[in-house]
């Protein structure tokens, strides 16, 4: 099994060790990846920098993207690793060399799941480890240090489960089969849902971003998944129209309005333009297209055509 193990900002991991979110943003102020290859379901480790120099927990590896730096904190908050925007921002301006008149996109690995060990508890760094390692490096359990240093998290991730049964090791599976068990958060969701649309409003193929949303089709609440096939990514107002069962979207892809709009509001020629027409974006990939059992389900349960 191949892991990555992350050089980690130390501030970013003692701000994030006292919370308990269910996703974390492993940003990098430059947009270019540091890893190739790296499937849905990796273990990623924290490597903390110097003079803390240990691995002190994990996550799991979901997706890579970029993103602008309003955007970023937009959609994780202080799953950033900050407090406040301006916080977030004072750690990364100075990395990037850009000024507030200009909009920089930061690199974002997002993770899942994570662990942070306990201070007694943190594992020494591999003896392969080199100090002129910027960014991270790739391990392997089927060699003697990638293998003695998983062996090490296993064991801290046994001795949390005893004292904190959620935390577990999810079966060794990657890419769709991971993002398909795993229990992704919000952020997480949106990410995926806003990649898979091409940056594109599923109706009108918008791609101003600031206005697009990731749009649950079967309701969170209501026991909806947070995966693609059961999103779309929406323009706002769109979202809302969704939402409310004015508009909706058939097992065949094909945009219907409700009558609800002209007949309460008097309006809405600008929607029902689009009444019959297919999706102008869909995922590429077909196993990120809207799920049938999730569309029928709104058709049925909130659409009010």
């Amino acid at each position: 099994m191949r892991y990555w193990v992350g050089v980690t900002d130390n501030d970013w991991y003692q701000y994030l060790s006292e919370q308990r979110f269910d996703e974390v943003n492993f940003w990098q102020p430059s947009a270019t990846p540091p890893f190739t290859g790296l499937d849905a379901g990796t273990p990623f480790l924290f490597k903390l920098k110097r003079p803390n120099n240990h691995i002190a927990g994990f996550g799991y590896f979901v997706k890579y993207v970029k993103l602008p730096l309003t955007m970023a904190w937009e959609v994780f908050g202080e799953k950033n690793g900050a407090g406040s925007f301006v916080e977030f921002e004072k750690l990364i301006r100075p990395l990037t060399g850009t000024t507030r008149s200009s909009l920089p996109e930061i690199g974002c690995s997002i993770l899942s799941n994570p662990c942070f060990f306990p201070r007694d508890r943190w594992i020494e760094v591999p003896s392969d480890w080199s100090g002129n390692i910027v960014r991270g490096k790739t391990y392997d359990t089927t060699n003697q240090i990638g293998g003695r240093l998983w062996l090490a998290v296993q064991t801290r991730i046994n001795e949390l489960e005893q004292s904190q049964p959620q935390v577990r090791e999810p079966e060794p599976k990657y890419g769709e089969a991971y993002l398909a068990k795993a229990r992704l958060g919000q952020g997480t969701f949106r990410v995926l849902v806003t990649e898979a649309y091409q940056r594109r409003c599923a109706f009108t193929g918008e791609h101003t971003l600031p206005v697009l949303e990731a749009a649950h089709i079967k309701p969170f609440s209501k026991c909806g998944p947070n995966s693609t096939r059961n999103g779309l990514l929406l323009r706002s107002d769109f979202h809302k129209l969704f939402d409310l069962g004015l508009v909706t979207v058939t097992p065949e892809l094909r945009i219907e309005v409700s009558s609800r709009i002209r007949e309460e509001w008097f309006n809405g020629k600008a929607y029902y333009r689009l009444h019959g027409e297919s999706l102008a974006a869909v995922p590429v990939i077909p196993g990120e297209r809207p799920g049938e059992e999730y569309l029928r389900w709104h058709n049925e349960n909130v659409y009010v055509g």
